[in-house]
């Protein structure tokens, strides 16, 4: 394994780094940026942005709701408690036990979409510096097919390029 990267000070630095990498023809696929804080503010760091989070939660949620009704109204129906002239499926009480359901569907789904876009048990990245600890910014391609091109994307005064 071989990796290219430097290492900059301000976001900005790393943001120009990343435009020219892209303009030197590496895709986005393979250019690694690492920082000690996330800087939603840039582009760099929307690269992972898109997730489906919210809509497998409300899929848990309805999940949750579906089996909440089918649960009190069949259990309802399976010992009916005949009390005067009131229906045997009672709605207004059923309404508890269905919202606790609904939002157990909806958590439980999204904890457990975090669990898998977090992606906890994928391999961690080839190449690290103890640097970016300090506050500096990685940006980096591993395995580059011509190492001078990216090295020349990332230089910039006051950067440490580093080969690994």
């Amino acid at each position: 394994m071989s990796a290219v990267y430097g290492l900059f000070p301000t976001p900005e630095a790393a943001q120009r780094a990343v435009n020219g990498l892209r303009s030197a023809g590496i895709g986005d696929a393979r250019i690694t940026v690492i920082s000690s804080e996330p800087f939603e503010e840039h582009e760099f760091a929307a690269h992972d942005h898109a997730t489906w989070m919210g809509w497998i939660a409300l899929g848990g949620a309805i999940v949750g709701l579906a089996s909440a009704t089918w649960l009190t109204r069949m259990t309802e129906l399976a010992w009916p408690l005949p009390t005067g002239n009131m229906p045997i499926v009672a709605w207004w009480p059923n309404l508890i036990v269905m919202f606790e359901l609904t939002m157990l569907g909806g958590i439980l789904a999204a904890v457990g979409t975090l669990l898998v876009t977090v992606s906890l048990m994928r391999r961690p990245p080839a190449f690290y510096d103890p640097a970016v600890a300090d506050g500096l910014i990685l940006v980096g391609v591993e395995n580059p097919p011509d190492p001078s091109v990216v090295e020349r994307a990332l230089a910039a005064p006051g950067v440490d390029i580093r080969r690994q």
